[in-house]
C-alpha cells in the first residue's frame, strides 16, 4: 500500500512535520513557516463551547422498527407500517456536569433520539425519568445555576441545590426519582428512556391525541448504589461511554421497546390533574402502555467530536402527524434547544452530516452564513413567493390546531381537581420496597444534612412530610442523626 502524503489545509504537501523552520540551525522560528502557524492556529480553535446542560455525552447509530399498528393515532409516515425501519442516532448524557465530568454520578440522563425519516428529521429529546424538577421554563436558568458550580467556590454546593428545591415544591417528585435506586444507572444500556413531556399525535382523519413516550430497556434496568458509583468513577470516569462503545463493537446491540400512553385530546381539559405538567406522570391504570416498536443501536460513531459533540437536537423538529402540546416546559424548549446549537455550532449546523436529513431532501430559501455548504443552482432564487418554480408551502399543518383563549399575562397553569405537588412523590415512595426506601432516605439525608441553613432544611423536610408521613419522618430523623455526628 502506498504511503499517504501529509498536506496543509490548502492541500500542499508537508516536507517536515518534526522540525519548525528557523533562521539557522539554532536560530529563532520564522514567521514564514506556514505549516507551523496553520497547525498552531487550528489547534487553538479545536474546541467549541460545550453545552450548558447535557455537556457530557455518548452516542450511537441504529434503527427504529415498527412492530405494532398505530395508524389510528398518527399519520407520521415512519410509523405507518409494521416492519418499517428508520435510521436513528441517539445521544445519552448527564445533565449538570461539564464535558470532562464522570459518567457514574447521581444525575438525570439525557435520552435524545433523532429519526432520519423520509419526511424530515424528527427529534425526540427526553430523559431517563418520566418527570422533571420544574414546570415553567422561566425557572430553568435558575434551576441549572443552582445545580452547577457555584461562582465563588467553583464547586457544586449543597446549599444551592437544596435551597432551590426548598423553594420549588414541584421538584419533590423528581427529587424522589433522583435520590432513589434509579438515580445512578449502571450503564446507558440498562436504563429506560422517556419523552417526559406530553406530545400531540394526529391521525389521517385529523383526530388529535396526546401521548407520552416510554422506551423500556430490553437489557433490564440496572443501577449503582452511591458506594458502587464512587468505586466505578475511580476505576473509569468514562464507564458508560466505555460500556456502550465496547458492547456495540462486540455485536451486543442494545435495544429498547417503545410504548406510548394515549389520551384523546378532548379528555385533557377535564383530567383530574394537568396532563401537560411535566412534574407528573399519567397513571398506567388510566392510560395503559401501548407498544409501538423497537429501537436498536448497532453502530458506533467514527468520530466522537464530529458526530456526538456536534449532534444537535431540537424538540421543534417535528414531522407530519406529530406536534407539540401546551406543556409549558416543552414550549420553552422548542426555542431554547435550537438556539443553543445556533450559538455553539452556527446557523448552518443542520448541514453537518450527523444533523442533516438522510431520507429527505432539504429545499428552502436559507442561504449563506458561516459554514454554509448548500447554495442551490444559479437559477435558484432566495426569496418566496417567486415565479421561478421554487419550493412552495403545502398548506397542510403537521399537527392539529390547539384552541387558545383568555387574556395575555403571566398566568399560573389552571388548577385541575387533583393538582398537587406532592401526591405523586408519595405514590412513588409507597411503591418502593423497604430496602429501596432505606437507600432513598440515606441518599437524601446525605445531601440535605450538608446544608448550612436550618430554614432551607425545614422547607425541604416539609415537602417530604407532605408527600408521605413516613417518608418525611424518616428523612427528618436521618438528617438529624447526621447533623449530630
Amino acid at each position: 500500500m502506498s504511503q499517504r502524503v501529509l498536506t496543509t489545509e490548502s492541500g500542499a504537501p508537508v516536507a517536515d512535520n518534526q522540525n519548525s523552520a528557523t533562521a539557522g540551525a539554532g536560530g529563532p522560528i520564522l514567521l514564514q513557516d506556514q505549516h507551523l502557524l496553520e497547525k498552531l492556529a487550528r489547534f487553538n480553535r479545536e474546541r467549541i463551547p460545550e453545552r450548558v446542560v447535557h455537556a457530557r455525552g455518548s452516542g450511537a447509530y441504529g434503527y427504529f422498527e415498527v412492530t405494532d399498528d398505530v395508524t389510528g393515532f398518527t399519520r407520521a409516515d415512519f410509523l405507518s407500517e409494521v416492519g418499517r425501519r428508520t435510521e436513528t442516532f441517539i445521544r445519552f448524557s448527564t445533565v449538570a456536569d461539564s464535558l470532562g465530568g464522570a459518567d457514574a454520578v447521581r444525575d438525570p440522563r439525557g435520552f435524545a433520539l433523532k429519526f432520519y425519516t423520509n419526511e424530515g428529521n424528527y427529534d425526540l429529546v427526553g430523559n431517563n425519568t418520566p418527570v422533571f424538577f420544574i414546570k415553567d421554563p422561566v425557572k430553568f436558568p435558575d434551576f441549572i445555576h443552582s445545580q452547577k458550580r457555584d461562582p465563588f467556590t467553583g464547586r457544586q454546593e449543597p446549599d444551592n441545590v437544596w435551597d432551590f428545591w426548598a423553594n420549588s415544591p414541584e421538584a419533590t417528585h423528581q427529587v424522589t426519582w433522583l435520590m432513589g435506586d434509579r438515580g445512578i444507572p449502571a450503564s446507558y444500556r440498562h436504563m429506560n428512556g422517556f419523552g417526559s413531556h406530553t406530545y400531540q399525535w394526529t391521525n389521517a382523519a385529523g383526530e388529535a391525541f396526546f401521548v407520552k413516550y416510554h422506551f423500556k430497556t430490553n437489557q433490564g434496568v440496572r443501577s449503582l448504589s452511591a458506594e458502587q458509583a464512587a468505586e466505578q468513577v475511580g476505576k473509569d470516569a468514562n464507564s458508560h461511554q466505555t460500556d456502550l462503545l465496547q458492547a456495540i463493537e462486540r455485536g451486543v446491540n442494545p435495544s429498547w421497546t417503545l410504548y406510548v400512553q394515549v389520551m384523546p385530546a378532548a379528555e385533557a381539559a377535564d383530567y383530574r390533574f394537568n396532563p401537560f405538567d411535566v412534574t407528573k406522570v399519567w397513571p398506567h391504570a388510566d392510560h395503559p402502555l401501548q407498544r409501538v416498536g423497537r429501537l436498536v443501536l448497532d453502530r458506533n460513531p467514527d468520530n466522537v467530536f464530529a458526530e456526538v459533540e456536534q449532534a444537535a437536537f431540537s424538540p421543534n423538529n417535528f414531522v407530519p402527524g406529530i406536534g407539540p402540546s401546551p406543556d409549558k416546559m416543552l414550549q420553552g424548549r422548542l426555542f431554547a434547544y435550537a438556539d443553543a446549537q445556533r450559538y455553539r455550532l452556527g446557523i448552518n449546523h443542520t448541514q453537518l452530516p450527523v444533523n442533516a436529513p438522510k431520507a429527505a431532501t432539504v429545499d428552502n430559501y436559507g442561504r449563506d452564513g458561516l459554514h454554509a455548504t448548500r447554495y442551490g443552482s444559479r437559477q435558484d432564487k432566495n426569496y418566496e413567493p417567486n415565479s421561478y418554480a421554487g419550493p412552495a408551502q403545502t398548506g397542510a399543518a403537521l399537527a392539529s390546531p390547539l384552541a387558545v383563549h383568555g387574556w395575555t399575562g403571566t398566568h399560573e397553569a389552571p388548577l385541575h381537581t387533583k393538582d398537587d405537588d406532592f401526591f405523586q412523590a408519595g405514590e412513588l415512595y409507597r411503591l418502593m420496597s423497604a430496602d429501596e426506601k432505606d437507600r432513598l432516605v440515606a441518599n437524601i439525608a446525605g445531601g440535605l444534612s450538608q446544608v448550612t441553613r436550618d430554614d432551607v432544611i425545614e422547607k425541604n423536610l416539609a415537602h417530604f412530610h407532605a408527600a408521605d408521613a413516613d417518608y418525611g419522618k424518616r428523612v427528618e430523623e436521618a438528617v438529624r442523626a447526621l447533623r449530630e455526628d
